[in-house]
């Protein structure tokens, strides 16, 4: 690791002094910190808040108790500071993917897809793991998600499948993939403890193929959960479940004021829907618009927005957007910029076409931007009151000493709900270093404790505080409360048998004898 970017680092780890009004005692710290977590957790999984508005009132509140006082806005812009460039990068992102489907580039991807799963639920799921799988080998989760929601979408809702089966394949797919030595987490962690990435990824591969055979096993399961409520189209193309192909089992999108049972959608056109099966079109006065603005397009398959003269340069200019996201030789937000800028150019050449495509993904731009830019509230507050610290401390000081020689698999337990709590910079360079040097006491290795410290990764995906997975729910229209009901339980499952492969296989020690 460059000494730059260690320094960077350094730097990053420095905590600001703020104009508090008070500072209440470390365990009125550490109280706060996990009821503040519990409530905003609650609050967005019983649907009683937007976790937008939970984010920013449920961190003000607790900070404001925790003493902030004055100096709350400026912890709070400080955080924010640090994650505009992830604003950015998301932003320009959607519009840049969001173009390319406009344009029709990934058309003949969704038609190959289509063809090789059929109209199986089942095999659609499966190909949604297999999918998130391969374009998370970049390490990159938003570039994942834009990708892989893209392809399949529309697929799901043309077959009426719940889009959170798809935010949950994806997330947990992704989840289990951020341990590659060119991802954040294992960088991190090994630049916290100044080794190799390799060394601490290279022992980890049994247990990253245990994990992905797992969640390819939660996405069959799940595919055959969606195969039994919604049965499969026959041959008349109608869609016929264990219901008998009841109306019920057809998404609201899909339904009109007197279709009949057993009515399908066959393509959305701009504001209109038709129906197969029924008795015409529905206005777009009937169509719930819970789906997204990037699916739109991509069921007409006649929109004005196609470009097929300029199918290859898109492609070209796509796979040289991708090669730079690789490489990272350029900022990524200023990349997917310049990407933005260029499509816009070539494939609209007038102000009002140009306009009317920005305006076009401002609802998914709107909904994930204003989500990680409230997620700065939330770190700012945990950060800048000193929670995340004392958090930290009140877990290292509760392990009794008797504990010391199984520290390793103690930090792969840690690290589940650690990571999900706070930002992975947050635990790799200030609880992972303390960990690793109590286990040193034990002769514990900092590479195994490096390993033990990556093995959160398929539940920290899913946190509120990743950009990424804001995202994710944002292009799907899914409610986060909705997609951590159905993930999170699974991310736990994938993390332990990690764990377990890990210890078996012995990356990671059991047990260190003195």
């Amino acid at each position: 690791m460059p000494d730059a970017l260690t320094g960077l680092f350094a730097a990053a780890e420095e905590t600001p002094t703020y104009d508090v009004a008070f500072v209440p005692p470390e365990w009125i710290l550490v109280l706060l910190g996990f009821t503040m977590v519990l409530a905003f957790m609650t609050l967005i999984m019983t649907k009683r808040l937007t976790p937008m508005v939970a984010l920013i009132l449920v961190p003000t509140i607790f900070g404001l108790i925790a003493g902030a006082g004055l100096g709350l806005g400026d912890m709070i812009l400080d955080s924010i500071a640090t994650m505009a460039p992830t604003a950015a990068l998301l932003m320009f992102a959607i519009m840049f993917f969001g173009i390319m489907i406009d344009v029709g580039l990934f058309d003949p991807l969704i038609r190959v897809i289509t063809r090789v799963l059929g109209d199986d639920p089942a095999k659609v799921v499966l190909g949604t793991a297999i999918l998130a799988g391969a374009v998370s080998l970049d390490g990159d989760g938003s570039t994942t998600f834009i990708i892989t929601t893209s392809a399949m979408l529309p697929i799901y809702l043309r077959l009426g499948m719940s889009p959170v089966v798809l935010t949950c394949v994806a997330g947990l797919m992704n989840g289990t993939l951020n341990i590659v030595p060119w991802g954040g987490p294992t960088v991190r962690a090994a630049t916290a403890l100044g080794l190799q990435p390799t060394d601490i990824f290279v022992p980890m591969l049994p247990a990253l193929g245990v994990g992905i055979i797992v969640t390819l096993g939660f996405a069959w399961m799940l595919g055959l959960q969606e195969r039994r409520r919604l049965g499969r189209l026959d041959s008349a193309g109608l869609l016929t479940g264990t219901d008998g192909g009841a109306l019920s089992t057809v998404p609201k999108i899909f339904r009109g004021a007197d279709t009949t049972p057993g009515a399908r959608a066959a393509l959305r056109t701009g504001n209109i829907v038709v129906v197969a099966g029924g008795h015409g079109p529905v206005s777009a006065a009937s169509v719930d618009l819970a789906d997204t603005a990037m699916a739109d397009t991509m069921l007409d398959p006649a929109r004005p927005t196609l470009r097929p003269r300029l199918i290859w340069f898109n492609l070209a200019l796509t796979l040289a957007v991708m090669v730079l996201l690789v490489i990272d030789i350029m900022p990524l937000p200023y990349v997917f910029m310049v990407g933005a800028a260029v499509a816009l150019l070539v494939n609209f050449r007038t102000i009002k076409d140009q306009a009317s495509e920005i305006v076009a993904h401002a609802p998914s731009i709107v909904g994930v931007v204003s989500m990680v830019i409230a997620a700065g509230v939330l770190v700012g507050v945990l950060s800048g009151t000193g929670m995340v610290d004392a958090m930290a401390t009140w877990i290292t000081d509760v392990l009794p000493p008797a504990l010391g020689p199984y520290l390793a698999p103690i930090t792969g337990i840690l690290s589940i709900p650690f990571t999900f709590f706070m930002s992975n910079d947050a635990f790799y360079f200030g609880i992972l270093p303390v960990l690793a040097q109590s286990a040193a006491s034990f002769g514990i290795d900092p590479v195994e404790m490096a390993r033990a410290s990556i093995i959160g990764q398929p539940v920290h995906l899913q946190s509120p505080l990743v950009p990424a997975i804001l995202l994710l729910v944002s292009l799907a229209s899914v409610n986060l409360g909705d997609h951590h009901k159905k993930v999170l339980w699974r991310a736990v499952i994938v993390s332990l048998v990690m764990l377990g492969v890990g210890i078996v296989s012995g990356a990671i020690p059991f047990f260190v004898a003195q």
